[in-house]
């Protein structure tokens, strides 16, 4: 009976401690619903990774992070000054690197011990982007390397979704030191309002106005300057909106009219993600800027205790996906760019998708509960009182001990793996182009069978009135390789190609081979491999083409977001414009592993003479005044 009453004296005594932890959790500002907000955003970046048609703006996500961040840090600095009258910078800084770091140094420990094992030849580059990492300056390596976001050849690197942290970091740094001069200078909280707002503004128009239509955004979406303003929107939400303050007892209309303006910037929010593409002219001219502000509404409804919007996404599995969240974005692209097939041609695969999802979370939550818990909070307090009791070797390291040996453990890292060559895209270019020029130096009397790819028809036998001096290419890297093929095909056809070329070049070349009269009757148009372009830009370069009898339009095969977009905007033009034709190359090489290297773009021998063959047997097809076709082998 005694050992029952102690049992139930200490099932009380729990229940009491648990009261006590979740009413210390209330006072101290916890808002559930945030988690929740938290969740949505890390698997809107997920789908946006893994390619999801249905969720083409997913890296909107990321601004829902700056906006969260930007609003959080400011609520915990303004208490703080509130109830001290100034900024612990020192204990700040602290909470955030025992917060990010040791999970950081885990993932980026785990990144190169893959990279020995199983991709050695990428651990030079790997290098220099975990030293960028470690001192979060990876947008500005991105940068000022020239590393595309969007537009980037090769394999991806599984490193690359750090810039964004580096950028919130870079807020974390700076931003208290701004905020705590701008509340010794500002006795009227109206006029620190108006100055971050104007910040914001400005950080917005740098954006709109660095950013130029159909070029690379890469520059415009690393930059902490240019997207500052998500970040900032968070913080003027702080300060108009400070959680202290909230009270949870409103009116039924208070209520509703709360939940509606909620559920309003949760249909933007999510109308954007689903629509959004990151090739819009409008998202950089102010279309961030309007999910920023959608964002701010969003968290201010579920950050406030009477919100049901905020009950419902404070439900618990999504809470703790929202607390894992951090974890989930650090792991989650490794996981995907490292067991993604080098080349595939297949398309999307349900079963793997879920299972790089299910790890992806496996992992962050292993590193929070063994890595991130333990050093953020440290142990009990009855295991401190027993450690002074224990010899020295017995002890538990200490937080900054344990934080010295993972800084150790990375720089060993760093210093112990071998230097390997990296460049994969130009390796296999360069490999295309020989094997092409050896195709060239064959004999012209080959059958049938050789000449003809396995299991395409056998166009090269089809007779055509087309002379190659007739015919002009406009392209990029993949035309460089084709080359020979039509050279040999088509004696005297004139091939401009070059590599990394985009459609915005396209009326500049083909005003310059109009003036040295290279420009045949029969335009063929290859670009796209290398990134996206506008309507209005693929336009223009057909209007340059006034008085040619016929237009060829080649759409492309890239393991790259803007594939979609691409070949999207070739169809939707092909159809409308005149003497114009399209190649479907994208169906014709579908399934087909074996026409691609590593990188999944450059040809191999047998995919030079597929995409020879079809380009052949497109202009066999030719006839003078033929509307609109697509060739499907």
């Amino acid at each position: 009976m005694e050992s029952e009453g102690n049992m139930n004296c200490s099932k009380k005594t729990n229940q009491s401690n648990l009261h006590q932890r979740r009413l210390r959790a209330d006072s101290s500002g916890y808002m559930p619903g945030l988690d929740g907000l938290r969740a949505l955003a890390v698997f809107a970046v997920i789908a946006y990774h893994l390619n999801l048609t249905w969720a083409p703006g997913g890296l909107l996500g990321v601004s829902l992070f700056f906006v969260l961040s930007g609003y959080l840090i400011t609520n915990i600095l303004l208490k703080q000054w509130e109830h001290s009258g100034a900024i612990d910078l020192k204990d700040f800084w602290l909470r955030r690197a025992r917060r990010l770091l040791p999970a950081l140094f885990l993932m980026l420990a785990g990144v190169m011990l893959w990279g020995m094992l199983w991709v050695p030849e990428r651990l030079a580059a790997l290098k220099q982007e975990v030293l960028a990492a470690v001192f979060y300056i990876s947008n500005w390596y991105l940068v000022f390397h020239q590393i595309s976001y969007f537009e980037s050849f090769g394999p991806p690197s599984p490193l690359g979704h750090l810039w964004s942290l580096a950028v919130e970091e870079q807020f974390y740094l700076f931003w208290p030191l701004l905020l705590g001069w701008g509340l010794r200078c500002f006795r009227k909280r109206k006029w620190l309002i108006g100055g971050t707002t104007a910040v914001a503004l400005i950080s917005a128009a740098a954006m709109a106005l660095l950013y130029i239509p159909g070029h690379d955004p890469s520059r415009v979406y690393y930059g902490t300057d240019t997207r500052a303003f998500s970040l900032l929107v968070g913080a003027v939400l702080a300060m108009v909106w400070p959680g202290r303050k909230m009270n949870p007892d409103l009116s039924g209309k208070k209520r509703l009219a709360l939940d509606g303006a909620g559920s309003l910037g949760l249909l933007v929010v999510l109308l954007m993600i689903g629509k959004t593409s990151q090739y819009q002219t409008s998202l950089y001219q102010g279309g961030l800027l309007l999910f920023s502000v959608a964002g701010a509404c969003l968290v201010a409804v579920l950050a406030h205790p009477a919100s049901y919007l905020g009950r419902f996404f404070g439900w618990g599995p999504l809470r703790w996906l929202g607390e894992c969240s951090y974890g989930i974005y650090l792991w989650h692209y490794p996981v995907i760019i490292l067991t993604n097939p080098m080349v595939n041609t297949e398309g999307f695969n349900l079963s793997r998708t879920l299972w790089q999802i299910a790890l992806s979370i496996i992992l962050a939550a292993l590193s929070r509960y063994l890595i991130e818990d333990p050093i953020r909070y440290g142990r009990r307090k009855r295991v401190r009182r027993r450690r002074s009791a224990r010899q020295w070797w017995q002890r538990p390291l200490a937080h900054s001990a344990k934080i010295t040996f993972s800084i150790g453990l990375m720089f060993l890292l760093l210093l112990v793996t071998p230097d390997e060559g990296t460049q994969i895209s130009a390796k296999a270019l360069a490999e295309s182009q020989v094997n092409a020029e050896q195709a060239q130096a064959q004999t012209p009397g080959k059958g049938k069978e050789d000449s003809a790819v396995k299991g395409e028809p056998a166009a090269a036998d089809k007779k055509s009135d087309i002379k190659g001096d007739e015919i002009t290419v406009i392209g990029d890297s993949l035309m460089i390789n084709v080359d020979p093929v039509l050279q040999k095909r088509l004696p005297g056809i004139v091939i401009d190609a070059q590599i990394g070329r985009q459609m915005y070049q396209a009326p500049e070349v083909i005003s310059r081979l109009r003036e040295e009269g290279k420009l045949g009757k029969i335009i063929i148009i290859e670009l796209g491999t290398n990134g996206s372009f506008t309507e209005k830009q693929l336009t223009e370069t057909l209007n340059s083409l006034q008085g040619t009898a016929e237009i060829v339009l080649v759409n492309t095969r890239v393991p790259r977001p803007w594939e979609t977009v691409v070949n999207e905007k070739l169809t939707k033009v092909a159809e409308s414009y005149p003497k114009t034709k399209l190649i479907d190359w994208h169906s014709v090489s579908s399934g087909h592993d074996d026409y691609f290297y590593s990188d999944g773009v450059h040809l191999t021998q047998t995919g030079v003479e597929a995409y020879g063959e079809i380009l052949i047997e497109a202009l066999s097809s030719y006839q003078p005044g033929k509307k609109s076709c697509y060739i499907k082998t």
